[in-house]
């Protein structure tokens, strides 16, 4: 069970502080809620019933330094999670973003990027359901890199990517 104060991951919401554990009647019931508040881009509240797991199965710890740095350096061997058939697509993509699996959301993000360059060398863009889908994976997996690296989210590529080129080139020596 979560505490107030602990900073959690709650599916495409992202990264969000747990305010308080309350009791909230809707209709006549009394439940127990997590009221989680999004840290980045967003003002809003939001009400987790406790008992509800299908919606509590979407709140995951914050990840560790280490094991974002880990992440980081499995990306480039990490597999390209392209499905060519668009309805598929849709559904895979907004089970993986529910789930909040950080392996998973780098594989839909590599897949999503290459998918990107190959639109624009023809000229294209992204269908829109895909770019969505990119955006919101980047923010979820982003944001949450920034608050335990200690920098902006837009400063969160750039470090990965310079994380990567030292990795290789420290297996060139």
């Amino acid at each position: 069970m979560y505490q107030p104060n602990d900073t959690v991951l709650y599916g495409v919401h992202g990264v969000c502080k747990v305010r308080e554990i309350a009791q909230r009647s809707y209709d006549g019931q009394t439940r127990e809620y997590y009221v989680l508040c999004p840290l980045y881009h967003d003002s809003s509240v939001l009400y987790v019933p406790v008992d509800n797991k299908a919606l509590t199965e979407k709140i995951h710890a914050v990840l560790s330094a280490e094991q974002i740095r880990a992440l980081i350096q499995s990306m480039p061997q990490e597999g390209v999670l392209w499905i060519e058939d668009e309805k598929e697509r849709k559904v895979v993509y907004k089970e993986i973003l529910e789930r909040g699996d950080r392996k998973e959301l780098v594989g839909m993000i590599k897949a999503l990027h290459l998918h990107e360059q190959k639109q624009k060398e023809k000229g294209r863009k992204l269908h829109m359901a895909d770019e969505r889908f990119f955006k919101t994976a980047e923010k979820v997996l982003y944001d949450e890199f920034a608050l335990v690296l200690n920098i902006q989210p837009e400063q969160v590529l750039p470090f990965i990517m310079q994380q990567i080129h030292l990795e290789e080139k420290q297996a060139a020596l």
